[in-house]
């Protein structure tokens, strides 16, 4: 790195990250809403845009007559596999008057996309857009007289998904409540923002979960402010004792696909995070000097640091134990899952579970496949990379990742050449 010119230049420098992780001064406006990003006035170009003007033409409309196949439709549409669904009943969404116990919200869930439906409500969904990052949309699904209609929210729906809970852009999140028989939270016994770093007792509290875990967890029960709160084993196979799965296109809240969603969302959020942040410290460099290397001062030193959180998150760094036992969900989504992510010759994936002691065999995230990933800045994927392939060629375990033995980071290794990732 260059030496800086003069101690003003390197005191503005300095400052750069400060300005970018913090809302304006004068106008209070979000960081992703600053130039060059421009997030709620921009026009989003994803997935959902691209169906809702198929649907103004008329071009793709939903055959289905029922909610519940129109909703088929429409993840089909999106790419999005019905066996990831879970369900929640506490009221922690944008429809919460059709949330409780007996009438879930379920979610479905991607690489790249994030679907929520509560029976007689309207559709949710988060989507990867190739400028913006996520962007929020309230789908109706409309019925034989009308037309769904997809709508973009820039407000309601980042009051939660774009605070600090989300790396302070806009994001995804799962939190763990305890929600009464109405699934209303009581937030006086307080709540967790869960990812593969939370211990399995403090999970999925307001989730149904289906499949087994010999270890306790707050899923499938309501909470009491006046009695103690307990952890708890339970095995189920469906929720046909619980709910009318005939309202859901599957019977199930699948367990492995809570603990691959809890790792995604983290994930995501870092990506996007690295690149809100990124973009706007180039931006202001240039703007303060147009003759600058951005990449030289603080852009450079905000694509170190991200590169390092990525890193450490897609190795799985301080991940959670599953128990001796282990966890068993639903082949299904196992199935589906595996197939869509890029594999060797051989076979081996980053999608190959292992779920004994931990989710997956080899310990390197998925989402470097991802849409956020490949739209993330030349200059913070490459750190990104040169960091995670220094950790795997090392001729020991760097300290922290003592975790992955040799033969582990030698597949890994293999994986990312073979997937055309690393060279």
């Amino acid at each position: 790195m260059k030496s800086v010119r003069s101690s003003w230049n390197h005191r503005i420098r300095c400052l750069l990250p400060a300005l970018i992780l913090t809302k304006s001064v004068f106008s209070q406006t979000d960081v992703w809403d600053l130039p060059p990003l421009h997030y709620s006035d921009s026009l989003a170009n994803d997935a959902i845009a691209q169906l809702e003007k198929s649907w103004r033409k008329t071009e793709q409309p939903l055959t289905a007559t029922m909610e519940i196949e129109r909703v088929r439709q429409i993840l089909s549409l999106l790419k999005v596999p019905i066996s990831s669904q879970i369900l929640v009943f506490s009221k922690t969404s944008k429809q919460n008057s059709l949330i409780w116990p007996a009438n879930p919200r379920a979610i479905y869930f991607s690489p790249n996309c994030y679907v929520g439906f509560v029976p007689g409500g309207a559709v949710e969904a988060i989507v990867q857009d190739p400028q913006l990052g996520p962007v929020f949309y309230l789908i109706q699904t409309g019925d034989s007289q009308r037309a769904p209609h997809a709508e973009r929210d820039t407000s309601d729906c980042l009051s939660c998904h774009a605070t600090g809970r989300t790396e302070n852009v806009p994001g995804m999140l799962v939190r763990s409540v305890y929600p009464d028989e109405s699934g209303n939270p009581l937030l006086s016994l307080g709540t967790t923002l869960v990812d593969h770093t939370t211990p399995i007792a403090e999970r999925w509290g307001g989730y149904y979960v289906t499949g087994s875990i010999n270890l306790p967890h707050l899923g499938n029960h309501i909470y009491r402010e006046d009695h103690a709160v307990t952890p708890a084993i339970e095995f189920l196979s469906d929720l046909t004792k619980k709910i009318d799965t005939t309202k859901y296109p599957q019977p199930t809240s699948d367990i492995v696909a809570l603990l691959v969603l809890e790792h995604q969302c983290k994930a995501h959020n870092l990506l996007n995070a690295a690149s809100v942040n990124y973009k706007r410290a180039y931006h202001l460099a240039k703007a303060l000097n147009p003759n600058a290397a951005p990449d030289e001062g603080s852009a450079g030193r905000i694509a170190e640091l991200a590169a390092i959180q990525i890193a450490e998150w897609f190795l799985f760094k301080n991940e959670a134990e599953l128990g001796d036992e282990g966890v068993s969900g639903s082949p299904l989504f196992e199935k589906e899952f595996f197939a869509n992510i890029p594999k060797c010759a051989d076979g081996s994936s980053l999608a190959d579970f292992h779920l004994q002691s931990r989710i997956f065999k080899n310990r390197c995230s998925y989402m470097i496949y991802s849409d956020a990933f490949a739209q993330l800045p030349a200059t913070v994927k490459q750190y990104t990379l040169k960091k995670i392939e220094e950790i795997l060629t090392s001729s020991q375990a760097p300290s922290g990742f003592e975790y992955l033995k040799k033969s582990e980071r030698q597949r890994i290794l293999t994986i990312l050449r073979e997937t055309k990732v690393l060279s």
